[in-house]
């Protein structure tokens, strides 16, 4: 009975009238940067508001993949630091995030794409990532199971083999940021759902929530699927993101059979072996605007024809659990990360579709900086809300086009 309503990461706490930070979102990002808000810059007068309890969202809705082989020279050294931070944060939190940089295949299925995955890993080795581009034998050495004959819908020319990607455990991720906040005074209020942004002469004054109203200079809202709309319902700003549902699923448990996260995006899949041998796999989002994170037949019919195709050892095996989450995607699958000029003390943390999990650790670093010194650093000026305005979207889209044959 004493542990009934003790959280993991440590002491239950009272809502405080004030706070220096109050951040929307109980989600990794969130976590990230009051870690690093509290660690780096000495700032622990932080609430965080979760309306249900931390990592109800993408944080704990996802498939634990990260890596470091994005397309343009802007996102490449931002998911780079990312990949680099698991094993130091591993050591700082005293927390085993089960990182296993087990390395990612992804999967070309044409020439058009080979070529595409040069320039990529062009780009991935300039910055000091490492990539490589290797033909199909290669690749089923890699990944004994694959299958590259030619008789399956996009055959395997080749493949982008990038070592120093892999997979963290995300939960371990929650808890272990969790607790490294609340060691440093960082107070997280579960269940207290945010309803409104106080302004005066266009700088923060408060944030009402379900609980009562809380003093602040300082608000970031970084609540994954849900940003846009309370920054719209909150502040009247309109962004430019859909928010679409993505699916997952895994399998019953299987001895060894992949050794390395394998994707392709013309079967519009991913796969990757979890510590307890289950099958964790993944598909392109729903292609039409929804805040549901219902399942579809329709879903389950493609991975099972996807995977048993490139695969075909796991033809009858049974999917055993699956799940839906909310990605928010801007036009260029690039994310947002800004202050507003028009209203003082306010961030946003937002519209990262596929690539929020991957991005946390970094992103909480330099949000963090951000806040704490009222400056954009280099790392995220790319990421400005006015770039839409002044046409210079990312070319992040490209890489996720279906390289089939047919293109």
């Amino acid at each position: 009975m004493f542990f009934k309503n003790k959280p993991m990461w440590g002491k239950k706490t009272k809502l405080k009238s004030s706070y220096d930070v109050v951040i929307i979102g109980g989600g990794l990002h969130s976590l990230a940067t009051a870690y690093y808000l509290s660690k780096e810059h000495g700032i622990t007068d932080i609430a965080i508001i979760e309306k249900n309890y931390i990592g109800f969202g993408g944080a704990g809705r996802n498939t634990a993949i990260v890596r470091a082989n994005q397309r343009t020279r802007y996102n490449v050294p931002l998911y780079k630091e990312a990949l680099d931070l698991w094993p130091v944060l591993t050591k700082e939190l005293d927390y085993n995030l089960m990182f296993n940089n087990c390395g990612n295949l992804n999967l070309m299925h044409s020439e058009a794409a080979m070529k595409a995955a040069r320039m990529t890993i062009a780009t991935a080795q300039f910055h000091g990532v490492e990539s490589h581009l290797i033909d199909a034998k290669q690749a089923k050495e890699l990944v004994p199971a694959l299958n590259i004959s030619e008789d399956i819908t996009f055959p395997i020319h080749g493949a982008m083999f990038h070592p120093p990607g892999g997979v963290v455990r995300h939960d371990a991720v929650v808890w272990g940021l969790a607790k490294g906040c609340a060691k440093n005074g960082v107070q997280i209020h579960q269940q207290t759902e945010a309803l409104d942004i106080g302004t005066r002469n266009g700088k923060v004054t408060s944030v009402t929530t379900s609980r009562g109203t809380i003093n602040t200079k300082q608000v970031l809202i970084s609540a994954g699927g849900y940003s846009a709309a309370l920054i719209y319902d909150m502040l009247g700003i309109k962004l430019p993101i859909s928010v679409l549902t993505i699916q997952a699923m895994v399998t019953q448990p299987l001895k060894p059979v992949l050794d390395h996260v394998v994707s392709s995006g013309a079967y519009h899949c991913y796969a990757n072996q979890t510590l307890k041998g289950e099958i964790a796999t993944g598909a392109h989002m729903d292609p039409w605007p929804n805040y549901t994170t219902l399942n579809t037949a329709h879903y389950i019919k493609h991975q099972a024809e996807a995977l048993s195709e490139f695969l075909p050892c796991l033809r009858g095996v049974r999917f055993m659990r699956i799940w839906g989450g909310l990605a928010d995607m801007t036009p260029d699958m690039a994310p947002i990360m800004d202050g507003n000029d028009q209203v003082e003390g306010f961030f946003m943390d937002c519209g990262w579709g596929y690539f929020g999990f991957k991005s946390c650790s970094a992103v909480g670093k330099y949000m963090a900086q951000f806040m704490a010194g009222n400056e954009c650093p280099g790392m995220l000026k790319p990421f400005n809300l006015n770039r839409y305005q002044e046409h210079k979207l990312m070319g992040e889209t490209a890489a996720l086009v279906n390289y089939s044959p047919d293109n």
